[in-house]
């Protein structure tokens, strides 16, 4: 059994240099445990805020000594927000459930524990595709901060895409290592998720009072197939690269037509 009970408040005495770890969580039995487990050594508290789950997570979390809390989702952004504000300390390390950092960025964390002396801290986020490491193309480095002072910055972007926005003049740092990513295991899965996906984003966009014609459609789509496959060299993660950079493309052109048929009949 895993326990943070040894663990909480142990290696650093002053608020400031502990750290809250905060995950969000719905149906995550087979990735929590591991996420969990990477952290454990960088955390003085993990938060688990789950959407009333179904499968085991919450009894892998309670086995793993967090503390689990059940919450309504009410879209990314907002949920992120309500985990991070349960924390009690102020620096937080946001993860996902499907998530995990490896040694090099763990001993990194450490490091900056010692001073805490930016606002923010970005790190690399490598996927992983069906297997396969990708290490080119627009998913990567795909760099996030994900560690950070929550009074100097706060929960944006725009569902499902959440990021952390943080206040003008914070100091940024960078930390070594890889945010480790375990996205799909199937193509199918990147399918259906991408088809979720892009409707949330549809409806954000059509309750911005966004428009989009038919040309400009193709443009976006073509723009991001370009850039991934040929700018960012996603041709070179082999057969895998170039279906995520085609998916990635479709996603794009699925979005805006969702968008132009909710412009259209108000509804997809």
């Amino acid at each position: 059994m895993f326990s943070l009970l040894q663990h909480k408040y142990s290696n650093f005495s002053t608020k400031m240099n502990n750290i809250s770890v905060v995950i969000i969580t719905l149906n995550e039995e087979l990735t929590i445990a591991r996420c969990i487990k990477s952290v454990i050594p960088i955390a003085d508290e993990i938060i688990v805020v789950d959407s009333f789950s179904q499968d085991r997570t919450k009894e892998i979390c309670l086995t793993l000594g967090v503390q689990f809390i059940e919450h309504s989702f009410e879209g990314y952004i907002e949920q992120q927000a309500y985990a991070t504000s349960l924390a009690n300390f102020e620096y937080i390390l946001t993860i996902d459930a499907d998530e995990a950092i490896d040694e090099m960025l763990c001993n990194s964390i450490l490091e900056a524990k010692k001073k805490l002396d930016h606002e923010g801290y970005s790190m690399n986020r490598m996927n992983n595709y069906c297997g396969q490491w990708i290490r080119h193309g627009s998913w990567y480095p795909d760099r996030k901060i994900r560690l950070w002072n929550r009074n100097m910055g706060h929960w944006g972007g725009r569902n499902p895409h959440n990021t952390v926005m943080m206040d003008q003049g914070s100091k940024i740092g960078y930390l070594k290592g890889e945010l480790l990513h375990y996205c799909y295991d199937s193509i199918e899965a990147h399918v259906q998720q991408f088809n979720r996906f892009t409707s949330i984003s549809a409806y954000e966009l059509f309750s911005e009072k966004r428009k989009i014609g038919i040309f400009g459609i193709f443009i976006k789509s073509m723009a991001n197939f370009i850039q991934g496959f040929f700018f960012k060299l996603g041709f070179l993660d082999g057969y895998y690269g170039i279906i995520i950079c085609y998916i990635n493309s479709f996603a794009t052109f699925m979005k805006y037509v969702k968008l132009r048929e909710l412009n259209k009949n108000g509804k997809l």
